[in-house]
């Protein structure tokens, strides 16, 4: 028999794309899941495959110093019988000199990009050809992977769906941004990839780390520690809170992931400037979604950040309600981090789920600003000794927070106050743009034995009293229309929920405050008020906050932290009231003119009325959409807004992908940034 020579090959790139739902990264090269087969053509010159005279078979490496013991190389025969725990090859028809053959990987294997090449031998006479190379990625279709997932309704939103809502606000005005996750986007693969590339740990022992990259929990610490850069690792994004962004983009301006990985590649993998929670955890759910890892972003408001670990959180104001000490223990308004779903063979049964990743860099674990993979099982049970984190996340959400009123002889009176830390932790609905909160998955009922038990295994006591029915109770309540350029109203409610005639003295006092907790200058006080209260009853202190004391002193965060104090002249109790409130932007308006349709144009009508005073400067339009526009649209207005004025403009689409789409926009000015707005677009396929 002659030499069985390959003349030409065919890695069907778009018909394996379809079959392994990643034909969204484009047709350019081969990408699979792993366990799945995928097919490719072979064809030969001369003569056809003849079944016991030639012998095929194929190797595939992965990794710069790829190995059969480390699991990054695989030589494997064609076969009749192929085995699931390895990689094989099948022959699945033969036209004359061409020959179709199905390969596939073991669920188990090590992700990444392959190289692959074909060896021919015939009698005895051998050849070898590179076939060219493919992307293996994670697969939560299939039974035997460690991410597997059960529900398509939940694969679609936590794999494929490229865009989604992210949790903002306070617990007392939750409101969602949209966000361009993007992960199947050009480039965005191969920046992922490279990220795993770049990781000290790989740098360190190429070989040791390629050879853990088929396990979801090892892949996910690693994206932790990369998404943000504090360990000097060239990490994607830099973190900064003091609301001094000019020599980058300020955090709340970001509308999605792409552009954010984008500019770390084409700047050499320096750290884009500048990032906050939702930012970090959105980057990472791109990276981890884009390597077929099932994740989400999450919000838990009120969120503790426990530097010194005693489940405890101090604070110390004075009779005024201003702040009397600075503590490192914080409160944060709402904290993001993701959830990843996978299991958890190096844990006891019982912790497979989801999983909690937090790249935003807040301590150290193992020497690196990573957090997690922490199993959401875990941190309800008090488990605090298991992998990875969880006493520091089990704080984010259950820690206590205890007031101290220094008086004005230096005496310290601790305040009578139930805890709020750990509120409507919440992730966006699957198929649907309505939130969908997930508490419970982190803590049990308030007061529930369970709730006791888990708290007695983590050797916490709970300091926080609930607000007791009899006495006086003290809340805060706001008007409505806190809105930017307008002044509005504050009040401290008292009920008196005793028989009897009751003494008080209130006092409001309203400062600018950050995300991250961080107090800012006052933007409201009232004089020490005292008030008859009659038994059963409710009075109101009210507090009006002016557009004109607030403009200049609110971050971009726009938060004020509003502090009631109540003075019980009967008993000596000191209760305290806290809120935060958020000073709403204005909406942005988005029309859609035509008929939305695959592959023709769309015309989108954004527009925006100035609600401020004062002219707006700088104003600059982004746009983006993820299968709606090639790149972002950036439209900058020539002329400063006037006061109350409207600004429109048109837009035009290329709907590239079918289906439910989100196009977003941002708005930025030197008095009004951070406003969002989106549109859900429904494009029908193209007709064939």
């Amino acid at each position: 028999f002659a030499d069985l020579v390959l003349e030409t090959w065919d890695l069907h790139c778009e018909r394996n794309g379809r079959e392994h739902r990643t034909a969204d990264m484009g047709c350019k090269q081969l990408v699979v899941r792993r366990g799945q087969p995928f097919s490719i053509t072979l064809r030969f010159s001369g003569r056809g495959y003849e079944e016991g005279v030639d012998k095929l078979s194929f190797n595939v490496e992965t990794g710069p110093c790829p190995s059969e013991t480390s699991g990054t190389s695989s030589h494997f025969v064609m076969t009749d019988c192929p085995e699931e725990s390895c990689w094989s090859a099948v022959v699945q028809q033969q036209d004359q000199e061409s020959l179709s053959v199905s390969l596939c990987s073991p669920p188990n294997a090590r992700i990444g990009r392959y190289r692959m090449t074909l060896e021919t031998c015939t009698d005895y006479q051998g050849s070898s050809y590179q076939i060219g190379d493919f992307i293996l990625l994670f697969n939560p279709w299939h039974p035997e992977d460690t991410v597997f997932m059960r529900d398509e309704n939940e694969r679609r939103e936590y794999v494929l769906s490229q865009h989604g809502l992210i949790y903002q606000g306070t617990c007392d005005y939750i409101f969602s941004v949209p966000w361009n996750f993007g992960q199947f986007e050009d480039d965005i693969l191969a920046i992922c990839l490279n990220m795993l590339d770049i990781n000290p740990k790989h740098l360190r022992d190429q070989n040791r780390d390629c050879s853990r990259r088929n396990d979801p929990v090892y892949i996910g610490r690693v994206v932790s520690a990369m998404v943000n850069c504090n360990d000097e690792d060239r990490g994607v994004l830099f973190g900064r809170w003091d609301n001094r962004y000019e020599d980058g983009m300020s955090p709340m301006a970001w509308i999605g992931s792409v552009d954010i990985l984008r500019r770390w590649k084409k700047f050499g993998c320096q750290p884009v400037k500048y990032g906050q929670c939702w930012v970090f955890a959105a980057v990472a759910c791109t990276v981890m979604r884009c390597l077929g890892i099932p994740s989400r972003v999450v919000t838990n408001y009120n969120s503790a950040h426990d530097t010194n670990a005693n489940l405890t959180i101090d604070r110390y104001i004075n009779e005024k309600g201003e702040q009397e000490r600075y503590s490192w223990d914080k409160i944060w308004n709402f904290h993001c981090w993701v959830e990843s779903w996978m299991a958890r063979p190096d844990l006891a049964a019982g912790y497979d789920g989801w999983q909690v990743l937090d790249p935003t860099p807040q301590e150290k674990s193992e020497g690196v600003y990573c957090c997690g993979p922490a199993p959401v099982k875990a941190i309800k049970e008090g488990d605090l000794l298991l992998k990875y984190d969880i006493p520091f996340i089990f704080a984010e959400v259950n820690a206590d927070v205890v007031y101290w009123v220094v008086q004005g002889d230096g005496m310290q009176k601790q305040s009578i106050r139930s805890s709020d830390v750990g509120k409507y932790i919440s992730t966006k609905s699957v198929g649907r743009d309505s939130r969908e909160d997930i508490t419970h998955n982190y803590k049990y009922p308030e007061g529930s034995e369970e709730e006791r038990a888990v708290f007695e295994k983590a050797e916490h006591q709970k300091k926080s009293i609930g607000e007791e029915d009899e006495g006086l109770h003290l809340r805060i309540k706001v008007s409505e229309g806190a809105n930017k350029g307008s002044d509005f109203d504050v009040f401290a409610v008292v009920n008196n929920n005793t028989d009897e005639e009751r003494v008080c003295r209130v006092t409001l006092c309203a400062r600018a405050t950050s995300h991250n907790g961080t107090l800012g200058p006052q933007c409201g006080l009232t004089d020490p008020v005292d008030i008859d209260i009659e038994p059963r009853a409710e009075k109101r202190v009210p507090l009006r906050i002016l557009y004109e004391e607030y403009r200049d002193k609110l971050t971009q965060d726009n938060l004020i932290k509003v502090v009631a104090l109540l003075n019980d002249h009967q008993t000596g109790d000191i209760l305290v009231a806290v809120r935060d409130i958020y000073v709403e932007n204005p909406a942005i308006k988005i029309r859609i003119l035509g008929e939305p349709m695959q592959n023709r144009k769309l015309v989108a009508e954004i527009s925006l009325v100035n609600p401020l005073t004062v002219p707006l400067n700088g104003c600059v339009f982004v746009v983006e959409g993820t299968g709606l526009t090639e790149h972002q649209f950036v439209k900058e207005l020539e002329e400063p807004m006037e006061p109350q004025a409207e600004a429109k403009f048109r837009v035009d689409l290329m709907p590239r992908l079918s289906g439910l789409q989100k196009l977003m926009v941002d708005f930025e000015s030197d008095q009004l940034t951070g406003v969002k707005g989106y549109r859900n677009v429904i494009i029908a396929p193209q007709p064939m």
